[in-house]
């Protein structure tokens, strides 16, 4: 069945998305921007520049971080990155229901385009 992406477009080049919030739950997971990075096989410095996109995007701090390195240090999500993950994953599944009817009903297409793009149609004798 198709899937929606949810993917929401702020002030000027910033946006929200699922890589970010899957980012964002890494850091609540791990207690750190490069553990949530490596959990995710992307390099410290993107993660960092997303999350900087997130706290510029959005005017206020969505993590905190503590200096310390191994001895002390890690990240944590602030009370508005929190909400922010809750709010965007109840979008996606308000999206998801608002929407599933009308893919329900397209589904059967989508089907079929996806035998024709793959050349399996079949000829009639």
């Amino acid at each position: 069945m198709a899937r929606v992406r949810l993917h929401i477009h702020l002030d000027g080049d910033h946006s929200l998305g699922p890589g970010k919030v899957e980012l964002l739950e890494g850091v609540r997971e791990h207690g750190s921007i490069s553990a949530a990075a490596r959990a995710m096989q992307m390099a410290y410095r993107h993660a960092w520049e997303l999350i900087d996109d997130l706290n510029q995007g959005f005017g206020r701090p969505v993590v905190e971080t503590a200096s310390g390195g191994r001895a002390g240090g890690g990240a944590r999500l602030t009370g508005f990155g929190e909400e922010l993950v809750r709010r965007f994953r109840s979008m996606e599944a308000s999206t998801e229901r608002a929407i599933a009817r009308d893919l329900r009903a397209l589904d059967p297409s989508l089907g079929r385009s996806r035998t024709r793009r793959s050349g399996s149609t079949r000829k009639s004798r």
